[in-house]
């Protein structure tokens, strides 16, 4: 088995992921959780960017029984992985896989590819592999095909905002480290090499206020941290009901 990966998909082998990240990073699932709250339940049309192994589409399922659910990723074994995983919880036919770079999808370059009318989206570790010129770019791709007061929530790793504060989401990662004592020596050494894809590449973190003056500038209204923790937060805001 090759030892290289895609940038998101961080384990060579699939069935490592979901314990691995669980492993990895303090209260992923709590993570999770958070951002799928911050859909109304009422929703019909979600996109999930960055889908990977379908914890977070399988949440936003269960959240949202009506909902129709579109899973965008670039990784092919990480969609069958989640497609799998979704058919088993019985909602394969809410939910729709769909192979893209949504990097291409932003700039316009997506193929046959066409997404509108989205009450939500949502996306969970995945846009800190982009620029920051490319994540404007998908920032105002999400404005233009949500709907009038529909939402986008993101869930990603940022920088701290200060050297201090550097030293204190460190410490964090340290304690959690050592918590977990040899089951996170063991899951690291499963990790992958990860190589660039498409826009994709190693991380390229930004800050927490960077992101939302991104997000205010492609024309969010109401931009919010529902949840942080340390070096992770979950932001987003709303398409105005009379907007741009």
């Amino acid at each position: 088995m090759s030892k290289t990966v895609y940038p998101g998909e961080i384990f060579p082998n699939t069935h490592d992921f979901d314990e691995g990240i669980r492993t990895l990073l303090p209260r992923y699932s709590e993570m999770l959780d958070s951002i799928t709250r911050c859909v109304p339940t009422d929703c019909s049309t979600l996109i999930d960017l960055g889908c990977g192994t379908g914890e977070l589409s399988l949440r936003l399922l269960n959240h949202c029984p009506q909902a129709q659910v579109l899973a965008i990723d670039y990784s092919p074994r990480m969609l069958e992985f989640a497609h799998h995983k979704i058919t088993q919880a019985g909602y394969n036919n809410r939910w729709e896989p769909i192979r893209a770079d949504f990097g291409d999808l932003a700039s316009r370059s997506g193929g046959d590819v066409a997404i509108q009318g989205a009450e939500a989206c949502v996306s969970s570790l995945a846009i800190h592999h982009l620029s920051d010129e490319m994540k404007q770019t998908l920032f105002n791709w999400v404005l233009s095909i949500l709907e009038p007061g529909g939402c986008f929530w993101n869930a990603d790793p940022v920088v701290p905002e200060t050297p201090h504060l550097r030293e204190v989401y460190q410490s964090v990662r340290e304690e959690w480290a050592e918590k977990k004592g040899e089951a996170i020596a063991a899951t690291r050494a499963k990790v992958g090499e990860s190589v660039p894809q498409g826009h994709s590449g190693q991380d390229r973190l930004a800050s927490l206020q960077t992101h939302l003056q991104m997000l205010t500038s492609a024309g969010f209204q109401d931009v919010a941290i529902p949840w942080k923790y340390f070096g992770f937060a979950v932001f987003g805001g709303y398409r105005g009901i009379k907007d741009k």
